[in-house]
């Protein structure tokens, strides 16, 4: 049988390892420096932040951890130091749909570290003209719910914009219900975004019938709204309860246990091939005959998997549609390049809308 160690010499042990971890830190952060040094003397002036090599380095680390912290765990816990180390390179400002306190927000933090200056703006549009002008290196906006499909303002935004897609983040998004009253029989009327409003319609049918469901830009803008009634309540994050200093009087309301909403980071950047990628494109055939077919074709000739494909109308023609299209890789890679060479002669028009690392958690 061991013996029990005494707590003291265990205390001891952790001190000593606590020291270690904060010389390596330093000693990382340090190179970071040096990173920076040796990109501004090659003469690059732009974000310092590479979106393939974070990906790169998070799947390593995952790879490696022996436990017993989960690999999630350790993930978070380095993507926190990269974060902190390129602010110390160059600080990123990322734009977000505000105010503080929205899922949009929490996606920015999962996937860019909380060193980032998250720069809260009133609306979709406005995110893709805080980062097409430079007033934000990225941004980062909804565009597809498991519960409720796509966010079509999001995809409408792309037919114009010039930006790319650089990354993409998931989040399991859990609603609540918030208010400063404290019984469901004191509210008049429930606050939030139409997709929320959305996402708990059997869960307000059955408990609030005949309360008024009002729309508005964000979840935490309703919770601002709450804040201001004792009448009116909110649905939206934990987060946006402490933010507005909110009761919580139902939590997790949403219809589908699993209710998950991606996002995607849009910037200026071009990430290259990390051998778990993404490939977004928008395509249009015009109104003809076997549209669909001449799309998926190519695909499946290469050996390429569709992730998802969705129809929007082009705002062109009357019955004319454009398609927007997930598959697996990179438009480096050698099939996927040659697939879209193939469906460039079948189609009216093709846009690349960027390659991209898969979420890595």
């Amino acid at each position: 049988m061991s013996s029990i160690i005494p707590l003291s010499e265990l205390r001891d042990q952790i001190d000593a390892i606590d020291q270690q971890i904060l010389q390596l830190l330093n000693q990382r952060a340090g190179c970071a420096l040096e990173v920076a040094r040796t990109k501004q003397a090659a003469g690059e002036t732009g974000s310092f932040y590479r979106p393939d090599r974070e990906a790169q380095v998070l799947r390593r680390i995952r790879s490696l951890n022996p436990g017993p912290l989960a690999g999630d765990t350790v993930v978070h816990l380095f993507r926190e130091l990269m974060s902190a180390c390129l602010a110390l390179e160059k600080p990123l400002e990322v734009a977000f749909l505000g105010p503080q306190g929205t899922f949009t927000q929490q996606a920015v933090f999962k996937h860019f570290g909380h060193a980032v200056k998250d720069v809260p703006v009133a609306t979709i549009p406005d995110i893709f003209r805080a980062v097409d002008t430079g007033h934000c290196q990225f941004g980062v906006v909804p565009v597809e719910n498991s519960t409720e499909g796509v966010i079509a303002h999001t995809l409408d935004r792309f037919i114009d914009s010039t930006l790319q897609i650089c990354g993409e983040v998931e989040i399991r998004v859990h609603q609540n219900l918030l208010g400063n009253m404290q019984s469901l029989a004191e509210i008049s009327e429930v606050y939030s975004h139409q997709q929320s409003l959305a996402q708990c319609r059997q869960w307000l049918l059955n408990n609030l019938p005949n309360v008024v469901c009002t729309p508005v830009s964000s979840n935490a803008e309703a919770a601002r709204l709450a804040s201001q009634d004792n009448t009116k309540a909110a649905i939206a994050s934990l987060v946006a309860a402490e933010l507005y200093d909110l009761n919580v009087l139902e939590r997790h309301i949403e219809d589908e246990a699993n209710n998950t909403t991606r996002f995607i980071v849009i910037g200026q950047q071009q990430p290259v091939s990390t051998g778990a990628d993404k490939t977004s494109m928008l395509v249009s055939t015009g109104n003809q005959a076997g549209a669909l077919h001449k799309i998926l074709a190519p695909f499946a000739e290469y050996g390429i998997s569709m992730v998802h494909i969705e129809s929007r109308p082009s705002r062109q023609a009357l019955w004319d549609y454009v398609f927007f299209i997930d598959i697996e890789g990179h438009r480096d890679d050698a099939d996927v390049a040659k697939a879209i060479e193939s469906l460039k002669t079948n189609v009216k028009f093709l846009k690349i809308l960027g390659s991209y690392p898969k979420a890595v958690i």
